[in-house]
């Protein structure tokens, strides 16, 4: 009999939940938007509920959730989403609720952490000693995968929350941080900065040239620090034509020829789009419970 996993991207925006086999087929699938926890983790288990009734049977769940969130096995918050921007999310115990309502053990990192462990393991990043997977949509994060184990350490990777500073005397709009990459470069800020939504904004808005430079400048960052063989950039901002190579280009401009990138090497072939498309949080859920 085939072995079903749970699996739930859990976004700032939408919960995508699926049943899921190893292979990758998808069973059955839905998506909740993310509203007050009651609401969504109350739709979120009733699906699962019913896709039991339904003799999709599991007993694990992966669990790939917007942040921070700890996962220190140790602290009696685990399994908790920490203080968020998230409205009404602060401190939510959503593993627990999880593991009471669906009686399944629920494995758990952060979503893109997660997202970087499926590039890893299927999709853009194969065969990389280190990799990043950073999503910019409705806010902005960054999971890290060395030697095939997603980065944790003392909580886990906030690179959204990297301080950059003002760009072309444009401020950010992090509640934490000010001007922070997601305070100047979310989906979420660029509404808030500009007064459009991101989706609005015309082709040849300044808002696309500053997004660009914070992008660029992410990327000079993370490749300073981590030396990654493969940076891939998802979400639904980065959907916007023309984005990616901008963003290659202004990654080149801010290291100025600092670093010597191997033979036969270029940032085109370093900055890439996701291998998976908009599977690799869900599918990350997956890779939390299936040893490679």
């Amino acid at each position: 009999m085939t072995k079903l996993y749970a699996v739930i991207e859990a976004g700032g925006t939408k919960f995508n939940c699926a049943i899921v086999d190893a292979d990758r087929n998808i069973l059955a699938e839905t998506r909740i938007p993310t509203t007050t926890p009651d609401q969504t983790l109350h739709e979120t288990i009733a699906f699962f509920q019913a896709q039991k009734e339904q003799g999709y049977h599991f007993d694990q769940l992966g669990l790939a959730t917007f942040g921070p969130v700890d996962l220190n096995k140790e602290s009696k918050h685990y399994g908790h989403i920490t203080a968020t921007p998230k409205p009404h999310w602060s401190y939510t115990p959503i593993v627990q609720q999880l593991e009471r309502n669906l009686q399944c053990d629920v494995n758990v990192d952060t979503d893109v952490n997660a997202a970087a462990l499926a590039e890893y393991r299927w999709g853009a990043a194969q065969g990389a000693s280190c990799c990043i997977y950073v999503t910019v949509g409705t806010g902005i994060g960054g999971g890290v995968v060395i030697n095939g184990k997603s980065l944790k350490g003392l909580i886990h990777p906030e690179i959204g929350h990297m301080l950059i500073g003002d760009i072309d005397g444009v401020s950010g709009v992090c509640p934490f941080h000010g001007s922070c990459i997601e305070g100047l470069a979310a989906g979420s800020s660029m509404g808030k900065i500009w007064g459009i939504p991101a989706e609005e904004l015309s082709d040849n808005h300044k808002a696309w040239e500053v997004e660009a430079k914070v992008l660029g400048r992410l990327c000079h960052n993370l490749l300073v620090s981590f030396s990654p063989e493969k940076i891939v950039m998802g979400g639904g901002v980065m959907a916007k034509p023309g984005l990616l190579e901008k963003v290659i280009q202004e990654t080149e401009q801010s290291l100025a020829g600092y670093m010597s990138l191997p033979e036969n090497i270029t940032f085109n072939e370093i900055i890439v789009p996701p291998g998976l498309g908009q599977r690799s949080g869900l599918f990350g859920a997956l890779a939390l419970l299936i040893e490679e």
